[in-house]
């Protein structure tokens, strides 16, 4: 009996150790895919800094600076070509603007609703519903705000650019949420079931406990959902592409067609001569995109981890008073 049972524990043991080291496995290639991918993009943009040919036509300071007139502009296959990025940055941030603006709080909102108010039969049916949204590809999303969100809201608003910052955000919207919603969801649901017994037990309703007591709880898990979403929004390509006009004009018009980093890549890199100085801009806007994505993500989480520890140390104080 002994011999068997420790015949059971060397098995469950090699076992372990198998499931470790897959895990592991899974964890370092997926490191290094990203550490590669980063890797090829810096490369293909580092000659706009090192290569005398490339630096003849395009280097940062055009990039950033205004181009002779005064003017911002991106046209780089112009007979004098330009290649400021301060129109797709103003693109880029305001159809990400829209789309939280609008995302957001019907993310958290639905997340608080199916959490705390809605009874479970209706919750095994939301949550499904606003994931299954998730699903549907960015090009059916796309397709959609195109043909039939653009034209709605051209004749109910009376605007003028049938394809603007309004349309593409309204579309990317429905690309967020799913996302946003999702993990706040996940976080409401694992605050203890003691802070809302508390709560009830001190005389606060439904709507109370749920604003004051369970959304600050898990407030650090949905501010990641809203870090989630923010990078989810920045670097969708075929919504954006689809619904914006990608005209690269400097305004801050949510009714006015604008063009965004993703889309340009999109648009620009499957035509452009490899080597050429566009192509080695393309990739330097895809580092770039890279790094406001990685900063973006690395500040969130710096914020949530200060929010924990806040919680943290409040939570200790009362329970010693």
């Amino acid at each position: 009996m002994a011999e068997e049972q420790l015949l059971l524990r060397r098995r469950r043991r090699v076992g372990e150790y198998f499931l470790e080291g897959l895990i592991r496995s899974s964890a370092f290639v997926v490191i290094a895919a990203l550490v590669l991918i980063f890797v090829f993009v810096a490369k293909e943009a580092v000659p706009i800094v090192t290569s005398a040919v490339v630096h003849e036509e395009v280097t940062v300071a055009t990039m950033m600076l205004p181009q002779p007139g005064g003017a911002f502009s991106w046209q780089p296959v112009s007979t004098v070509p330009k290649y400021s990025l301060l129109p797709l940055l103003i693109g880029t941030l305001k159809v990400t603007g829209v789309a939280l603006l609008i995302a957001l709080p019907i993310a958290i909102g639905g997340a608080i609703f199916t959490s705390e108010f809605a009874p479970q039969a209706m919750r095994e049916l939301i949550k499904p519903a606003v994931e299954l949204l998730a699903g549907i590809p960015s090009v059916v999303v796309g397709f959609f705000a195109l043909m039939v969100l653009a034209t709605w809201l051209q004749d109910a608003f009376d605007i003028l650019i049938r394809l603007n910052a309004i349309t593409a955000g309204i579309g990317l919207a429905l690309a967020v949420i799913p996302i946003v919603y999702t993990v706040t969801e996940d976080a409401l649901s694992a605050v203890p079931q003691a802070f809302r017994d508390g709560s009830t037990a001190l005389g606060a309703d439904r709507w109370q406990t749920a604003w004051r007591v369970v959304l600050p709880a898990a407030m650090p898990g949905a501010f990641a959902a809203c870090v989630l979403g923010a990078g989810r929004a920045i670097g969708e390509t075929m919504i954006v592409l689809m619904a914006s006009g990608n005209a690269a004009t400097v305004s801050l018009d949510p009714t006015q067609s604008f063009r965004s980093f993703s889309a340009t890549i999109a648009a620009e890199l499957g035509e452009v001569v490899q080597g050429s100085p566009h192509y080695h801009v393309l990739f330097f806007i895809g580092a770039f995109l890279f790094l406001i994505t990685f900063l973006m993500n690395l500040a969130g989480h710096w914020y949530v981890q200060r929010l924990g520890q806040k919680l943290q140390g409040r939570s200790r104080l009362k329970a010693k008073s």
